[in-house]
């Protein structure tokens, strides 16, 4: 007796589409410095550097929320009913 495996293909996703996944449903959580966060995201304002933050991100990448606690951060998070996975 064998068994038949039927394959479907399906056109890989476009860069848009790829980014779209998890949106609304999964945010990234960045630790980073405040030098990396005006580098990443120029229209922040002036922020004193040296400071430890952490970056809410969703999954597109769009910034939520940046704070200088990981536990604001995952607290907005569970507000809005984002599961949240670390970033590296």
């Amino acid at each position: 007796m064998t068994e038949e495996t039927t394959v479907i293909r399906t056109p890989p996703l476009t860069q848009a589409e790829f980014a779209a996944l998890g949106t609304g449903e999964v945010a990234y959580l960045k630790p980073m410095s405040s030098e990396e966060l005006v580098r990443i995201f120029p229209q922040a304002p002036e922020i004193e550097p040296g400071l430890k933050l952490f970056a809410l991100l969703s999954a597109d990448g769009a910034p939520i929320l940046v704070t200088d606690s990981r536990e604001a951060a995952t607290a907005n998070a569970w507000e809005h009913d984002l599961r949240m996975v670390s970033l590296h």
